[in-house]
């Protein structure tokens, strides 16, 4: 079974992030370019869930890579 999602993206920098983290999961995907999308400036909480997902995608990369070992969710609650 397969599972399609749109999801409407505004501006180039989230375009970026979310790509990346299908990238990172090995998803096929179809970017479709609308005439009136207009680039903006992120705000700063948007900035702050950018920078986040930019470095989620980058460990799953490594992870994937064998470069690095992930954290358990055992050990993460183990934190809390």
């Amino acid at each position: 079974m397969m599972t399609t999602l749109t999801v409407n993206i505004d501006n180039k920098k989230t375009e970026k992030a979310i790509k990346a983290v299908l990238d990172a999961f090995g998803l096929d995907y179809n970017i479709d370019q609308h005439p009136d999308a207009a680039g903006k400036a992120l705000s700063k909480s948007e900035q702050v869930i950018y920078d986040r997902l930019r470095k989620s995608a980058e460990e799953i990369k490594l992870y994937k890579e064998g470069k690095i070992k992930l954290q358990d969710a055992s050990e993460f609650l183990n934190e809390l």
